[in-house]
């Protein structure tokens, strides 16, 4: 294979040398053509085919040059990043004879119409697709394997396999683990170096893993910084599309502000779908608590009183959280035990009774509590004795009493809402102290139910979210008028603020979490 000099879009580091063209196709307008050698038995020996691609914007040619090991593209709707994918995925193909290569997408009719249908058409007489295996196969004996991950049960197709290159297009579509799930397959054993490729726009269930790696470059224990590169890409970035869809920023525009936002302006601070619209974590603020739900623990009064809500699981997390509320009725999340082995949403698998010995030692101990009359709030189905001791018996075995919480939804959700909500002077009537890391990663990444909009879609990380509702429901307040704040809406799909962007600043991603931890000192 090979690429003109006039037009080799950067790509030389990639391609090695450049052979002499022999008789390709006269390239069109804007195009790049690349040379690719067929030796396949149904063609003719050392016959040379033009395959002819389109020429890069300056965007796309930084993301076919860079070579770290975790590379990020996008940022915002219509930067070309599937055409990105594609074209460094053919070029890689060609170059290295033998390299095995994955693309993966949410969906199966997304990886046919982003992907196979266009990579079929273009690859005719280069590579043959096999539909059963979804692998496209190239006469040197490079591969390109397509699989999609709608869930997590998709990933018992790739146990035991192997890849050299990862793709991962719409990587904020896939979850945390399953994107880890995924890029444990990348290692083959070729001597070409090992990368993984993500392309992904503001929102989805993997917004705040992409945001932490690539945006906010926050790495944890193993995590190399120096192996990061992320290549901002906006819709002006993406000439062709400009040229074909010219009223295409003006589509974006007319999108709703947090929307607009995410997809025509690539913010990370705003996430597609995101339940919680209110939260804010504003570190400059943790002192004067305004404007932000994260604040600085600080010594609890004596005469505040003190609640505990609580959410069970075994399979997945359980969750604990303490309250103290002041005279005006502010609650102010002061400590939490949370059951995460650190792989999010897997639970740690204590029994009932090693739970609540747990939580009646940090009640026993810990100054904010110790001493103090606790009321306990936890979901009715803990009341459930139908095998046997309930689960409640047990945590009043453990000298740990609970009343059961009212676990209506709608309703629930709607009182968070109303305690998240600012008043005019940046005021809310719920804060957290920065020490709950747990509810400060899970419940910014929460995502509206498609299908039932004013409900959670339970299919993310709602423990915390759950006990924070029922703690809410023993402490209903009514919501706050626009006279009153100048902002509210009690319509909890319309909540977000119209605070000024200034004023907000950039809202830091929440800091990884995943132990148990329990954080003593004030």
């Amino acid at each position: 294979m090979s690429i003109t000099k006039k037009q080799d879009c950067g790509l030389k580091q990639e391609q090695g040398s450049m052979p002499a063209q022999t008789h390709a196709a006269k390239p069109k307008q804007n195009q790049n053509p690349v040379l690719a050698q067929a030796r396949t038995s149904a063609l003719r020996p050392n016959r040379v085919i033009a395959l002819t691609l389109d020429a890069p914007s300056e965007k796309q040619k930084l993301f076919l040059k860079a070579k770290t090991k975790h590379i990020g593209f996008g940022g915002a709707r219509g930067g070309g990043k599937s055409w990105a994918v594609r074209t460094k995925a053919v070029l890689l193909s060609l170059r290295y004879p033998g390299i095995k290569l994955l693309i993966v997408r949410r969906t199966y009719p997304e990886l046919m119409g982003n992907h196979i249908r266009i990579l079929r058409s273009q690859l005719t007489g280069i590579a043959k697709y096999n539909d059963k295996d979804k692998l496209l196969r190239f006469s040197n004996g490079s591969t390109i394997s397509f699989s999609y991950c709608a869930c997590d049960k998709d990933l018992d197709r790739l146990q035991g396999v192997e890849f050299d290159i990862i793709f991962l297009d719409e990587a904020t579509q896939l979850s945390e683990f399953q994107m880890k799930s995924i890029t444990a397959c990348l290692r083959g054993v070729g001597a070409f170096p090992k990368r993984i490729y993500y392309t992904c726009n503001p929102g989805g269930q993997g917004h705040g893993y992409i945001k932490r790696i690539f945006i906010d470059r926050r790495y944890e224990e193993g995590e190399n910084p120096e192996d990061y590169t992320f290549i901002q890409s906006l819709v002006t970035d993406n000439a062709a599309l400009m040229r074909a869809q010219p009223d295409y920023i003006k589509q974006l525009q007319a999108l709703p502000p947090k929307l607009r936002d995410a997809w025509l302006y690539g913010r990370w601070d705003v996430y597609e779908g995101q339940f919680f619209e209110e939260f804010s974590d504003r570190p400059e603020h943790y002192r004067d608590r305004r404007y932000t739900h994260v604040i600085a623990p600080f010594d609890i009064p004596a005469d505040w009183r003190i609640f505990r809500s609580f959410d069970w699981g075994y399979n997945r997390p359980f969750s604990c959280g303490w309250w103290a509320v002041d005279h005006d009725g502010t609650a102010f999340r002061i400590l939490e035990l949370y059951g995460c082995t650190g792989t999010p949403n897997e639970g740690v698998r204590w029994t009932p009774k090693a739970v609540f010995d747990e939580i009646h030692r940090i009640e026993t101990e810990h100054p904010f509590l110790a001493g103090k009359h606790i009321t306990g709030i936890a979901d009715p189905a803990i009341w459930d004795a139908e095998t046997g001791e309930s689960i409640a018996e047990t945590a009043a075995r453990c000298g740990v009493h609970f009343i059961p919480g009212d676990h209506k939804r709608i309703p629930g959700w709607l009182q968070v809402h109303y305690r998240m909500a600012f008043d005019r002077e940046g005021f809310a009537m719920m804060y957290v102290f920065s020490n709950c890391r747990a509810f400060i990663r899970t419940m910014p990444l929460l995502l509206y139910d498609i299908s039932k909009p004013e409900d959670l879609n339970t299919d993310g990380e709602d423990h915390v979210a759950d006990e924070v509702r029922y703690f809410c429901m023993s402490r209903p307040i009514p919501p706050r008028t626009k006279e009153e704040d100048g902002a509210y809406r009690t319509n909890p799909l319309h909540l977000f603020l119209d605070i000024p962007r200034e004023a907000l600043g950039k809202l830091p991603a929440p800091e990884p979490g995943g132990r148990i931890e329990i954080i003593k000192e004030a």
